[in-house]
């Protein structure tokens, strides 16, 4: 039995993908049936960007909360 490793999506390969769906749907030369398919991979490339800024949004607000307690503790041993 094997199991597959899932990886987190990269952002900035997402936007690559994102902005190579663009371009070919902008062509004109894709059926309707491969416009669709690019669309739905273009949702799931956005909602996996989404995802990816929220949670480094999360992060920042994490850490910086973490270190602006941290300075109120050590502004109030100084007192």
């Amino acid at each position: 039995m094997t199991t597959k490793t899932h990886k987190k999506p990269n952002l900035e390969k997402s936007l690559t993908e994102l902005e190579q769906i663009v371009a070919k749907m902008e062509s004109g030369q894709l059926t309707l049936e491969e416009s669709l398919k690019l669309f739905e991979q273009g949702i799931g490339l956005i909602s996996a960007c989404q995802k990816t800024l929220t949670d480094a949004k999360q992060k920042i607000l994490q850490l910086t909360s973490q270190k602006t307690s941290a300075e109120l503790a050590e502004y109030n041993k100084e007192d």
